[in-house]
């Protein structure tokens, strides 16, 4: 509803916008005799929109006073002293210039608006959200949500569980040798050694996208996550041969860390990836 009344409010400010600036054209140009004079004060009304469009309805209001006590003062100078009349253009930018300036700051509450409702939006979908977007692999959400179930069944059905976290070495000093979308293939080409270095029934997740970190829960104890290990680092050897140098003119290689499910030494499933991490300090 919030959403509608924003964008409602944005598309009448903007048609107030439109139909104002024609008439105020309209104007101008039916009078010729004060053609000079009314294009003045236009730009005076824009001027004074524009200052309250990247200001403040505040700051716009003491401008129209300003303007209005200036411009009365000089209308009432020409009809007092010099014997002047007051003609149908004193009043009409009178009128005007504060109608601009109300319509520039229904604009601008309605950009407002609908930028807090996008970005409360995208907080909301980034919290929400269960995949990776470069990789499409689970993130550290669905890895939280999964990893409870399966350390749930690993307890109760005395089911061997391993988590694997692996990362790729010198990542730092790699990215300054490659572009962002080569950087972002990398990932998704790791991603892949890696999904294909599993069974059907373990998991994989992208535990961190910024500084690349993938996770492996494996149905397995800690030998049999040995075996995944080799057959890791193997296939990243052979694209490093066929694929990697050919294709980003660098060698990557893993660091891995594993550590085998213990309902007594891993209670959550953030002590499991700290557990695994701290592993990965052993593997040079």
């Amino acid at each position: 509803m919030k959403r509608n009344q924003s964008s409602l409010l944005s598309d009448g400010a903007f048609m107030l916008w439109f139909v104002i600036s024609f008439v105020s054209i309209v104007f101008t140009a039916a009078d010729p005799n004060h053609y000079i004079f009314n294009i003045v004060m236009l730009n005076v009304a824009f001027l004074i929109a524009i200052v309250t469009y990247f200001t403040t309805l505040t700051t716009g209001l003491i401008l129209n006073i300003v303007f209005i006590f200036g411009y009365g003062s000089y209308t009432l100078y020409q009809t007092v002293v010099q014997g002047g009349v007051v003609e149908s253009h004193n009043y009409f930018w009178l009128i005007m210039t504060p109608v601009y300036t109300l319509v520039t700051w229904m604009i601008t509450l309605a950009t407002k608006r609908l930028q807090d409702e996008n970005e409360r939006l995208y907080k909301k979908n980034a919290s929400l959200a269960t995949m990776d977007e470069h990789t499409d692999l689970k993130n550290s959400r669905s890895f939280q949500k999964d990893a409870t179930i399966f350390m749930a069944l690993s307890t109760r059905y005395n089911i061997p569980l391993t988590l694997l976290v692996l990362k790729v070495k010198y990542w730092d000093e790699l990215k300054q040798m490659v572009n962002e979308e080569q950087m972002t293939e990398m990932i998704y080409d790791v991603s892949k050694i890696s999904e294909t270095s599993i069974r059907m029934n373990d998991s994989l997740y992208m535990l961190n996208s910024d500084n690349p970190t993938w996770g492996l829960l494996l149905f397995t104890d800690r030998e049999g996550a040995n075996v995944v290990i080799d057959r890791l680092k193997e296939k990243v050897t052979l694209f490093n041969t066929v694929e990697f140098a050919h294709k980003y003119k660098i060698e990557l290689t893993l660091t891995v860390g594993a550590v085998e499910y213990e309902a007594e030494e891993i209670p959550t499933p953030l002590d499991f990836i700290v557990q695994a991490r701290k592993q990965m300090e052993y593997d040079v």
